[in-house]
């Protein structure tokens, strides 16, 4: 191999695992069976989305990071370093992507087990979700963006979709009209799946896409979680509600699936709220062009459009059921009112005819 075909960076793997609703923090870090690590954000985090980093001996080699999140998140992070061709870059991503899927399995199932008793709701797992970024030192013959494009970019598609044939001219078209350069020597291409970045200073990008992964995992998770509360209620609501739901006072302590809905409505938006408010990009047009490209490549927006449907639906199934306990309990009402003159009539036409 000629030396000027070498390139040489590393590849970051990024994955979330959902393991319950909430882990609480401060008692994981009294509980001292693992130890805190101080690792601080990048500046464009806000102060109310702060993990819990830790100290833990992985199963794998090459690992770099572990997180647990107070909203029932495990994130694991690891950086492999290479120095190869492209060529051979991409005949063994696919192998190293399969093999640390597998460790962060393995890592994930044994932190979930230390931390366990320290989760509401604690399940392993209920969501899973990663990303790959490639980071480059320098390309080849590096002349700007297009002259990438036209030299690598048969290799750079398929490696960025983990194929090892050259696709086709439409997807490699596709995937590559994401490039774009900031400086005149580096250049970023996001994908789906993954990403490829060419920069020496690339730290202050990694929680980035950490965070990026991490609403994907959220979405997804809330996603699957709407869909299977409202085919409950769909369920229940073809049953017609017990006695006691129409009385005042009374039916208000009966089970009521709408109203643990509505509470997961609640719960739900503030969370995503949260993440989507964590991070503060203005001033920085780099991180959020970056982010914005990420944010289109995961789909963000659709998910959270889907989850805000879906939450729109549980307002509106809410608002239905809240009306006809309303409207039953009127006519007992009534019913009770008319029961109770009837009554005192009678006692009148008793005491008349004595």
């Amino acid at each position: 191999m000629a030396s000027s075909n070498i390139v040489t960076g590393n590849i970051f793997l990024f994955y979330a695992f959902d393991v319950g609703e909430e882990i609480d923090l401060d008692g994981v870090t009294r509980d001292n069976r693992l130890k805190p690590l101080s690792q601080p954000l990048a500046k464009y985090f806000k102060n109310y989305h702060i993990p819990l980093s830790v100290e833990y001996q992985s199963h794998a080699p090459y690992h770099e990071q572990t997180k647990l999140h107070n909203f029932g998140v495990i994130t694991l992070r690891y950086r492999i370093p290479f120095s190869t061709t492209l060529e051979e870059l991409r005949n063994t991503l696919i192998t190293i992507e399969d093999e640390y899927s597998s460790y962060s399995l393995c890592d994930a199932g044994t932190l979930f087990h230390e931390v366990e008793s320290r989760i509401k709701q604690s399940r392993f797992f209920h969501v899973r979700s990663s990303y790959v970024l490639i980071q480059m030192s320098s390309l080849p013959y590096h002349e700007g963006i297009e002259h990438i494009k036209r030299e690598h970019g048969d290799i750079i598609a398929s490696l960025l979709r983990f194929e090892t044939e050259i696709l086709s001219e439409h997807q490699k078209n596709e995937i590559l009209e994401s490039a774009f350069s900031y400086y005149q020597k580096d250049f970023v291409i996001v994908d789906i799946q993954a990403a490829l970045i060419c920069d020496e200073e690339y730290e202050e990008i990694l929680d980035l896409f950490e965070f990026a992964n991490l609403q994907h995992l959220e979405l997804q998770y809330f996603d699957r979680v709407l869909d299977t509360q409202l085919s409950l209620t769909y369920e229940q609501d073809k049953k017609s509600p017990p006695l006691t739901a129409y009385l005042p006072f009374i039916g208000g302590l009966v089970s009521d699936p709408v109203g643990e809905l509505s509470k997961l409505k609640v719960d739900i938006s503030v969370i995503t709220d949260r993440l989507e408010n964590s991070i503060k990009l203005t001033g920085e047009a780099y991180f959020s062009i970056l982010y914005q490209m990420l944010s289109q490549k995961l789909d963000l927006a659709n998910w959270k459009a889907s989850i805000d449907r879906k939450l729109s639906i549980i307002e509106d199934i809410g608002s239905i059921y809240q009306h006809k306990l309303e409207v039953i309990r009127e006519d007992l009402l009534t019913c009770s009112i008319i029961v109770l003159i009837l009554l005192e009539l009678l006692m009148g036409l008793v005491n008349l005819h004595r």
